[in-house]
Order: C-alpha cells, then sequence, then structure tokens
C-alpha cells in the first residue's frame, strides 16, 4: 500500500513519526506553512521557517525514503497582524521555488477583512506563478466560511479545478463538489473530521477529487490517520483501487499541476546546513547517513534518527 498525506505539519513531528510513516506505507507528503502557535514578531521569522520546509524538511523525510514537499503562503490567522502582512510582498520570491506545489495554507480564520485581502492576493499570486491553491476553511462557522471562500475564488484568476478546499465535514461537502474544487478532510483525533464519518462520506460522495490528510501538527494528532483510514476503507467494502485513488492518486493529480512534483526520493548527503540529524557519528567511513538500520551511536549500538 502506497499513501501520500496531502496535508501534514512535518516541521512539528519527530524522525520517530517519519519512521512510522514509512513502515505505515507513507511514501510522499505535502507540509503547508502554518500558525507556529504563538504570534510572529515579524516577517523575518516567515522566512526562515520558509527555509527549513524548503531544505531541512526534505532532508528529513529523505532519510526515511519519503518525498516531501511544501506550500508556502501567509496563513489566514496572521494576515490579521500588521507585523506579517508585508510576507505578501516576498512571497514570490519563494514561489519560484521547485519545492513549492502550492500557494497555501490561504483561507479563512476570523473571516475578517484583511483575510479577505490576503486570500484575494494569494490567489492572485497562485494564478501568475501557475500553481494551485490550498484554502484552509475555518474551523468555526464552516459553512458560511465556505460560502465566502468560493465566492472569492469564483472572483479570482485561478480556475476552482485548481483549488483545494480543505478542513471539510458534513455540513460543508456538498456545496464544496458542487462548486468544481478539488475536496480536502483532515481526519484528527477529538477533532476534525474521524475514519468512521470519512469512509461514510466516501460512500456517499464518491472518492473522485477527494484527498484524505493527517493535518498532524504541534497539537494532539496522528500521523498515521491516512494509513487508518485506508485500514478502514478496506474493512467497509471498499477495494484496493479505491484506497489508491483517494490516498495516492488524487494528491498526486492536484498537487502535480505545478509541474513540479517529483516523488523519486534521492538518497540525502550527509549533512543539512552542517547538521546530521544523528547525535553520533555516522558508521560508514563517507559519513553518509544511511537507513534507521544502518545507523549508530558512538558506542555502536542501533540508533533510529534524532
Amino acid at each position: 500500500m502506497r499513501l501520500f498525506d496531502p496535508h501534514i505539519h512535518m516541521t512539528s513531528r519527530t524522525t520517530d513519526d517519519y519512521e512510522a510513516m514509512h513502515a505505515a506505507g507513507v511514501r510522499a507528503v505535502v507540509e503547508p506553512s502554518f500558525w507556529l502557535g504563538q504570534p510572529r514578531t515579524s516577517p523575518a521569522s516567515f522566512f526562515d521557517y520558509f527555509d527549513s520546509l524548503l531544505g531541512w524538511e526534505p532532508f528529513r523525510a529523505a532519510q526515511y525514503g519519503i518525498a516531501h514537499h511544501c506550500t508556502l503562503a501567509l496563513n489566514p490567522k496572521e494576515a490579521n497582524d500588521p507585523r506579517c502582512v508585508p510576507v505578501l510582498d516576498e512571497l514570490p520570491r519563494y514561489l519560484v521555488k521547485d519545492q513549492v506545489v502550492a500557494v497555501g495554507e490561504i483561507g479563512y480564520d476570523s473571516m475578517t477583512p484583511a483575510e479577505d485581502t490576503a486570500l484575494a492576493a494569494q490567489l492572485q499570486l497562485a494564478a501568475e506563478h501557475e500553481l494551485p491553491a490550498l484554502v484552509h476553511t475555518p474551523h468555526r462557522d464552516k459553512l458560511a466560511g465556505l460560502r465566502r471562500t468560493l465566492d472569492v475564488v469564483r472572483e479570482s484568476a485561478l480556475p476552482p479545478d485548481r483549488v483545494l478546499v480543505d478542513h471539510l465535514n458534513e455540513t460543508t461537502v456538498k456545496e464544496a463538489k458542487d462548486s468544481g474544487c478539488w475536496l480536502g478532510f483532515s481526519v484528527y483525533p477529538d477533532t476534525k473530521m474521524d475514519e468512521e464519518r470519512m469512509v461514510a462520506i466516501l460512500r456517499a460522495y464518491g472518492p473522485e477529487q477527494v484527498l484524505v490528510n493527517s493535518a498532524a501538527d504541534w497539537g494532539r494528532s496522528d500521523p498515521l490517520k491516512t494509513r487508518k483510514v485506508a485500514d478502514l476503507m478496506l474493512a467497509e467494502g471498499f477495494d484496493e483501487d479505491d484506497v489508491d485513488r483517494v490516498l495516492w492518486r488524487n494528491p498526486v493529480a492536484f498537487y502535480g499541476l505545478s509541474g513540479r512534483l517529483t516523488l523519486d526520493v534521492e538518497p540525502p548527503g550527509a549533512t543539512h546546513e552542517g547538521n546530521s540529524i544523528l547525535r553520533g557519528a555516522p558508521n560508514n567511513p563517507e559519513g553518509q547517513a544511511g537507513t534507521p538500520s544502518e545507523r549508530v551511536d558512538p558506542t555502536g549500538a542501533p540508533v533510529s534518527g534524532a
């Protein structure tokens, strides 16, 4: 079974998660830029973060045989902070990078005028850079938030079939599907969707243009939710082709719209910016990182990563 998690915040996760994800069948991820849990105080902190999504995280992922791409944007929550808005002026120099497969996460948090402006501006950037867009629908007032989102999409230069509307649920799926956008569902402990609800939606609406993600981040979340959805789909009568379509071919098709999606994982070099991830010396003479089973700490005992 091959799995693609199209929305996961690996900067918040450990190398143990990468190892467990690979063992579960995950071979590709897309990491959207997002709010880090506390306010940023200047655009410079965004730029360091963007650089890490373009360099450090692909290096970490490659150590575990996982292809890593990202989406970059001014996120909806921080679009309300005047200290952060200048990020919009600098985004174009990042959106040309090969690892960037969409503009995102953009959309709404509290549905403010500042969020209206940021969403419209970034949909325009996506159109100009011939990239798709990943749109975050708000966690509160979801149906109103979806309708406002779709209104802005319709007014933009970006066609709906290049837009992924994420964090959908039972109240928003029909209107999102009718819009022609791609449909994103986050399966997450306690909040958002769970496996059973996700499978029920797939049964009711079909697998076309549906992407399922874990949205795993610094909160209580589970980076193996894609595998758990796949297992339940099979248990509930979906076949292996259905699973492959939802959890591999659909995300490949959507992010492939960027023309930049590369699923072959090149063996990583020994270090990235001088850091090998390992806290001991590698066990080969060239200093290559090796696979987890090949790694040892300074005493000679195997280690699994961080």
